[in-house]
Parts: structure tokens; sequence; C-alpha cells
């Protein structure tokens, strides 16, 4: 069978800047038009062209408030909302690994327990914390790198990087998730593609644009070629939650009749792995509407 599987699908719908930062936006409140410009540094053009294929893709659902003139708001939809892991994991990300913020992230605070936390990526199975280093992983029934190709293009802002960014935006994860071709690199660098000639072969990426990836995701820590293959960092390897996360998402809501594009097996516990979030401080599994933004004063 043929046809784009999950993987592409998480690749193509989140492989763009735009579309996370709406859906943060989202999250956190924002739903008439002039909720997102007054959030972010995104022009017209782009913000009506977002919204459009966000509703075509059910991330979002337009509603009419108002009939003279037509005003509408979009609401996120179930699929939608079901985004928070990700964000969550790429706002977790971005505190332990980009101190470089200039105003910081604010912390997320877990209203069950009352403590900040730092979610931590777990086995549903087994609650126990999981590294790419317990997980055993090869391609499902509607799994391979032809069908994971992403199909939906992207286009980065054209502001450059000053090394700044307004509070509740993610340039370094971005690096990653907002270009198709990144997250493809880092997604094929998780199941041990390390070579040059491999990633260019396994993702028919162009070898221009894989060199450009290539030393962009090496300039920024979180992949190294010291020695010849490029192999995650510490700091990449730390991305690993966001992956997770996102391809869960993928296999739930665009799921592929033959079944998944990837098995996960958790060797610790010898269970088919399905990963959870959970607090770092109570252990507690995570749910989107226990956690909120805490901004604490300088001490």
């Amino acid at each position: 069978m043929t046809g784009v599987n999950a993987v592409g699908r998480m690749l193509g719908v989140l492989g763009d800047e735009w579309t996370l930062l709406i859906v943060q936006q989202a999250l956190l409140g924002a739903a008439r038009y002039g909720d997102f410009t007054a959030r972010l540094p995104i022009s017209h053009a782009v913000l009506t062209g977002r919204l459009k294929t966000m509703t075509a893709e059910d991330l979002v659902t337009r509603r009419v408030y108002q009939d003279r003139p037509v005003r509408a708001e979009y609401v996120l939809t179930q699929r939608g909302r079901a985004l928070w892991p990700v964000l969550a994991s790429v706002w977790a990300w971005e505190r332990q690994w980009v101190p470089r913020h200039g105003d910081g992230l604010p912390a997320m605070h877990h209203r069950a327990c009352g403590a900040d936390v730092a979610p931590v990526l777990v086995c549903r199975s087994c609650r126990e914390p999981t590294s790419e280093k317990e997980l055993r992983v090869r391609w499902g029934p509607s799994g391979s790198w032809p069908r994971s190709v992403p199909v939906l293009s992207t286009r980065r802002r054209s502001s450059p990087d000053t090394g700044r960014s307004a509070p509740g935006l993610f340039p370094e994860t971005m690096t990653i998730l907002g270009n198709r071709w990144a997250f493809a690199v880092v997604v094929a660098a998780f199941v041990g593609t390390s070579r040059f000639g491999d990633f260019e072969a396994q993702l028919a990426v162009p070898p221009s644009t894989l060199a450009d990836r290539l030393a962009t995701l090496t300039d920024r820590g979180i992949l190294a070629n010291a020695s010849g293959p490029y192999l995650l960092t510490k700091k990449g390897r730390a991305v690993l939650p966001v992956l997770i996360t996102a391809l869960q998402w993928a296999e739930q809501w665009y799921p592929a009749a033959e079944g998944p594009a990837v098995l996960l097996h958790h060797i610790a516990c010898g269970a088919a792995f399905h990963g959870a979030l959970a607090c770092d401080s109570c252990a507690e599994i995570l749910r989107g509407n226990q956690l909120e933004r805490v901004w604490h004063s300088p001490s």
C-alpha cells in the first residue's frame, strides 16, 4: 500500500514554525485574528494562509461570531488541543538547553502537586523515565522512508535570528521543527542514520538542502561530526520527548489502514512503548489542563 504515513504527516504538518506558534497561542487563549497578530510577529498574508491550512487539516475550526461585518474566531479542535504534549516538550527543552533567551521563558506549574515542573518522558506501562538508549525502533506495517517524506511545503520567517526572542517563541526548537527537512534529518539520526549519503538516499532530500540543514544542526549543537559521521549530541538526544509526542500525535490522528508507521519497544520492561509526560516532582502523568505558566521574579 502507498501513501504518506504518520511520520510524513508529522513532518509535513508540524514541520512549520508558524503552525506550532499559532497552536501555542491558541492553547494560551488566542482565538480571534487580532489576538494572533498582537501576540506573534506574523504578517497578515502568512497568518491568513496558515489559518486556512490549519482549518483544512482540522487543527482549528472557524466560527463566525459577527455577521456585519463578518468576523470569525479560530478555535482549536480536539486534534489541535491534542498537541499540548508536543508544545510542553518543546517548552521544557528550550528552558533547559537554550539559556540565551533574552527575557527567559516562564516556568510550567503543575496544579495537581503545586510544583514547577520539567516534564519527563516515561513509559506508560512501567512508568519509568525513558531515554533513546532504552528504546528499540523499527518500521511498522506502514513504515518506510519513501512513505515518510513530508509533503507540505514550509516557509521560514525572514527575520534574522539575533539570539534574542520574544517570550513564548522557540528559536532553537524551530531550527528542528520549523523546517521539514531539518525535522526529517533529526528523526533519521535517532534511528541510526549518520552518513551524508545515507541521509540523502533515505530522505530523498536535495544535496544542497541536506548540507545546509546538517550545517545548521551542527552549528546549534544538536549534531556533531568531528569524526566524520553526524551523531546526536546530548542536547540533540534531549529532543526525544518532542519527537515521541509528535509521533504519537500523528499516529493517533493520521492512522494508516495497515497499521503504525513506527513500532517502539521499551527494552527495560519488555512492553511496546507508549510514552507519556510525567511530573518530575510528583511522578504523576501530566494532563494539559493541569499546567499553567508562572513567571518568577529574579532572585
